[in-house]
């Protein structure tokens, strides 16, 4: 598996991207969807990866920066990697990243609900936390807060 940044022009890279958008609107109730589309990934202070293992994707996560932390953003693994490792390795990536970029926490935000366990059950094994308001994000029934404290 080699993850390397993506300069989002692979079709496999943008099919997987607007796949990911179809199934968080999906299992979201209305307005408490926030993923970044192709346009909200094409920004200056996103930087999006991808795992490949050789011409087939197995994931794509992207890192956005704020003032002291890093954000989770896109974390997908493509269904016909799933249970492979490529989320895991995903992570495991993004959080480097942002050490390597000096921040101190590494933030996301999520769903509940079933299209949301798998990960969830990801981002709880390396140790994130439930946190308070961050961004433009507030915790909710459906909308739920994490932060890791990186050392």
């Amino acid at each position: 598996m080699e993850i390397r940044r993506s300069d989002l022009s692979e079709a496999e890279v943008i099919a997987l991207i607007e796949l990911h958008g179809r199934e968080m609107d999906a299992g979201s109730p209305p307005g408490t969807c926030h993923f970044l589309d192709l346009s909200g990934l094409k920004v200056p202070d996103v930087e999006l990866y991808a795992a490949w293992d050789g011409d087939r994707l197995l994931s794509i996560g992207a890192l956005k920066m704020h003032e002291g932390f890093g954000e989770i953003k896109s974390m997908r693994a493509h269904p016909d990697a799933r249970g492979t490792g490529a989320g895991k390795a995903m992570l495991a990536h993004l959080v480097d990243r942002a050490r390597e970029l000096g921040f101190s926490q590494v933030k996301l935000e999520t769903g509940k609900g079933p299209v949301f366990e798998a990960a969830l059950g990801l981002y709880r094994s390396f140790g994130f936390a439930p946190c308070g308001a961050f961004a433009n994000y507030d915790p909710g029934d459906f909308n739920k807060l994490y932060s890791l404290e990186l050392k």
